[in-house]
């Protein structure tokens, strides 16, 4: 047999350079790694004054935007109050006031809020819960105030001592609950407000204002009163 004679062989270079392509990823990398530490590093040694300009400027611009948002909201009747007690007291007397209507509806405070109280002459005839169209403008007004505030609106109907029975009303019971459902009906429907934000109740003759048989003292406890209540209770 004749032998195979074995013979080494040089490897072939590769012509398209693929030995190397690596170093260029690899130098990629380590450029990006640069750049990236050199940002770290300039953003450590911003200028400290000019960086509080900066941030000033930015919140006189948000505080702007804020204030437009409010008087934005205030020209539409969003206004949501956060006054307390005395304070809405006086702002509601500045709206009677201004409107002529602080000898007409007499505002106060107590437990409960801030009272408005509107008697039966201008509201409704004696004995009846059908409201008469000269009371629109006092309605009106009181409407206008409330729509703007968030608080819960209790309507409470008052009665005198003398009792009533007709087909309409049993007592003085259904009628100051009538009295009270009735106000309530036009302001939520007259200015749109949420019914769920009124609470009607009728006291009938058990919460006199004055204790009297006159007529002219009798008179003012047939009231109807529009409680604004506290947000705090």
């Amino acid at each position: 047999m004749r032998s195979r004679k074995h013979r080494l062989r040089r490897p072939k270079r590769r012509e398209d350079g693929g030995n190397v392509k690596w170093l260029v990823t690899f130098a990629d990398l380590i450029t990006l790694i640069l750049v990236f530490f050199v940002l770290l590093f300039s953003m450590s040694h911003i200028n400290s004054s000019k960086f509080q300009k900066l941030v000033g400027s930015m919140d006189k611009t948000l505080a702007s935007e804020k204030t437009k948002d409010v008087h934005s909201k205030e020209s539409q009747g969003e206004v949501q109050s956060t006054m307390n007690s005395d304070e809405l007291l006086a702002y509601i007397k500045g709206k009677l006031k201004k409107n002529n209507l602080d000898d007409k509806i007499a505002a106060k405070k107590d437990s409960r809020g801030v009272v408005l109280v509107l008697q039966e002459q201008i509201l409704f005839p004696t004995g009846e819960a059908n409201l008469v169209s000269e009371s629109r403008p006092f309605l009106n007004k009181i409407g206008e105030i409330i729509k703007e505030l968030p608080n819960v609106i209790r309507v409470e109907g008052h009665t005198d001592k003398r009792p009533i029975r007709n087909s309409y009303y049993p007592s003085n019971w259904e009628l100051s609950t009538a009295r009270a459902s009735s106000v309530i009906q036009y302001l939520s429907e007259a200015y749109n407000i949420n019914s769920s934000r009124f609470v009607a109740i009728g006291y009938g003759d058990t919460k006199p204002l004055k204790i009297s048989n006159q007529e002219e003292e009798m008179k003012k406890n047939r009231r109807v009163e529009i409680v604004i209540s506290d947000l705090n209770n």
